[in-house]
């Protein structure tokens, strides 16, 4: 059997998560993909505008578009789509829809609750008199043609979709997604009906894919592995994900095996034990190829915390996310610490600052299902008012 590598010993909570940030600082290669297929990756690559936006003079309201001031003589309607209106004379006017593209020689866009009619005038009896450029779009008021709007590392969301689509994406460049394999341990795990008699429902099967795909990650291949030495080393040799998370086996209990099968697969341990709690006996460990592993305990609360902790600074560099400053907000409460170690606190936001919620015990997730945010509570605690750090949950 291969001797296993020299631990790195405990580390702090901020130089876990870094260490799993500089460990993904090999992001995956960047793919065009239609729009349909990359809400939820990340740009390759940034988003340059394909043309003027708006690409015309547009009306910004129903009403008229005028040329000069008025009275006006009206002559004829515009709407949306259609093809370059004709010019207009001083002195007249066309019917127009939002969104239609101004004709030539008009000087603004009288809205159509200020203009009335008599037999053959319109009248402005807006409160302020009209003013030239009043209610258009002028061309390329958002964006130019060739001009840079986000930057690489951007995650495309809704918004980025519709700002792509309205510069002339068809595709965009974005990083592939990580290929996640979770790997869930123990003889005790129930995947359907009511627990008992020793046996418990696992939890982390249905809850960890989720957030693994927020952040980022494609859809993870979910495994279930018994208490088997033999079992987790073959599951660790064959797998080819970028990224195996398991769940369990991280201390050093009789059927603990996870040390014991990366020392066999030639792992090289980057993180062993975080000083966090909950969730203290979590690892980071570079598998051969360049591929990593992450070690969640197997308690729920326990294992969330290995997410956020090690998981997500990870599959964020990976993926070429840019991560923003912290979220700050005071505690409204105090926040009670761990002496020694960084404590992760399910909290809620209210008016004055986040309150932490009950039952955030390890192996609990009724106070997790209801939180907002956790808050990374120093060593020591933080008093009432005192600003702390917040992880959002999806």
């Amino acid at each position: 059997m291969a001797a296993p590598s020299t631990g790195p010993g405990v580390l702090s909570w901020p130089g876990a998560r870094e260490t799993a940030r500089r460990a993904g600082l090999r992001p995956l290669p960047g793919v065009p993909v239609p729009l349909a297929e990359a809400l939820g990756r990340t740009l390759a690559e940034p988003l340059g505008a394909l043309t003027d936006l708006p690409a015309f003079d547009t009306s910004a309201m129903d009403g008229w578009a005028v040329a000069g001031p008025g009275p006006w003589r009206v002559a004829g309607r515009v709407l949306a789509g259609r093809a370059e209106p004709a010019p207009l004379a001083d002195g007249t006017a066309v019917e127009i829809a939002t969104g239609a593209q101004l004709p030539p020689g008009a000087t603004a866009v009288l809205r159509r609750e200020h203009g009335w009619t008599d037999a053959a005038l319109l009248h402005d009896r807006g409160p302020r008199p009209l003013t030239t450029g009043q209610d258009v779009r002028p061309r390329g008021q958002e964006c130019r043609l060739g001009e840079e709007l986000l930057p690489s590392g951007t995650p495309v969301g809704p918004a980025v979709l519709g700002l792509a689509a309205a510069c002339g994406h068809d595709r965009l460049p974005v990083r592939r997604r990580p290929e996640v394999r979770l790997l869930v341990l123990g003889d005790e795990l129930l995947t359907s009906g009511v627990p008992g008699s020793g046996l418990v429902r696992d939890a982390l099967g249905p809850l960890l894919p989720p957030w693994l795909r927020a952040a980022g990650a494609g859809t993870p291949e979910v495994g279930y592995v018994r208490d088997d030495f033999g079992l987790l080393r073959d599951a660790l040799r064959h797998s080819t994900a970028d990224l195996v998370v398991t769940t369990g086996g991280t201390a050093a209990g009789p059927v603990d095996f996870l040390h014991r099968a990366l020392a066999e697969a030639g792992a090289r341990l980057l993180v062993d034990g975080v000083a966090v709690r909950p969730g203290h006996p979590m690892l980071l460990a570079e598998l051969p190829g360049g591929r990593h592993l992450v070690g969640l305990p197997g308690n729920p609360l326990a294992a969330v915390a290995g997410m956020v902790t090690l998981v997500l600074p990870l599959l964020h560099a990976r993926s070429g996310r840019t991560v923003g400053p912290p979220a700050l907000a005071p505690a409204a409460a105090p926040l009670a610490g761990h002496r020694t170690d960084t404590r992760l606190q399910p909290v809620r936001r209210t008016a004055e600052g986040v309150l932490p919620l009950a039952f955030d015990g390890p192996a609990m997730l009724r106070g997790l299902a209801r939180a907002e945010a956790l808050a990374v509570v120093p060593p020591g605690g933080a008093a009432a008012g005192e600003t702390v750090e917040l992880l959002e949950v999806p």
